[in-house]
């Protein structure tokens, strides 16, 4: 059997090295190389191997002839990587978030022309796809909703990728936007409101990342949360997605669908219309 032959870009970051590691233990995998800003060599988590790491995906993909790249870098970094790697007719498989709707219509667009798989996550963590799709599956039945995202210090964007796909899939079950709470015209403690949904950030060291989506009802509250406690988490949702990109021919967006759970969701919100 052929290996599946895996370029990680991004390759010396905190994701990115416990991606290097779950590549290299899989059987049907082969991890050739890394994609950095700083080139040179890698020793793998996993084992006693050093992989090669380039500066730039063009070396990387002529030198190696990779299967799939898989990204975990810079919100700036995403779209020229996206750019390159598809016009080789490589696979990528992308979790940084941060990315911005034009982007992501360009990269859908490219993996179109390209015929060439795609998968972006903004989390490949399960229990945290599950937990969205649970909160898709609620929102139709209450008016009031808010978001708390929790996130070690040093992660840059704010509210978290997660936070805003949650959000966005809560309004697009719910069909319409929530209620947003009374308050004093621009008050600056009230987070960021997405169509009545206000999410609230939170960046502290000691924390890993945690979110709660808290809904409120006369009586009532109802709240679904996960916590991450240690990267190797997302790695069952990568690997996946790693064979997944090889059997398709465009652009995938969120575990969810790789889940088959975007479906139930739509299903949640037919019954509700209709009872």
């Amino acid at each position: 059997m052929r290996k599946i032959k895996v370029i990680v870009h991004g390759a010396r970051g905190r994701m990115g090295q416990t991606v290097v590691g779950a590549v290299q233990a899989e059987q049907d995998m082969e991890l050739v190389c890394g994609i950095d800003t700083s080139p040179g060599s890698l020793n793998v988590p996993t084992g006693n191997g050093v992989i090669p790491v380039y500066a730039n995906a063009t070396e990387a993909i002529d030198n190696h002839q990779p299967d799939v790249v898989v990204d975990f870098s810079l919100a700036h970094a995403l779209l020229p990587l996206a750019r390159e790697v598809l016009s080789h007719k490589v696979r990528l498989v992308s979790g940084t978030t941060g990315i911005d709707s034009q982007a992501l219509d360009e990269i859908k667009t490219l993996a179109k022309k390209y015929k060439t798989g795609v998968i972006y996550a903004a989390n490949f963590a399960i229990a945290s796809v599950m937990m969205m799709h649970l909160s898709r599956i609620a929102s139709p039945y209450f008016d009031h909703a808010e978001i708390i995202e929790l996130h070690h210090e040093k992660k840059a964007d704010a509210p978290s990728g997660t936070a805003l796909s949650t959000a966005k899939g809560m309004i697009d079950s719910r069909g319409k936007p929530f209620i947003a709470p009374d308050t004093a015209p621009g008050a600056p403690s009230r987070g960021l409101n997405q169509n009545g949904i206000t999410i609230h950030s939170v960046r502290l060291p000691g924390i890993l990342a945690r979110q709660e989506i808290i809904f409120g009802a006369p009586g009532q509250t109802l709240t679904i949360s996960s916590d991450t406690v240690s990267r190797d988490c997302y790695m069952p949702g990568v690997i996946m997605a790693i064979r997944r990109a090889m059997t398709i021919e465009e652009m995938v967006t969120g575990l969810d669908i790789l889940l088959g759970l975007q479906e139930a969701a739509c299903n949640t919100r037919e019954i509700k219309n209709t009872g």
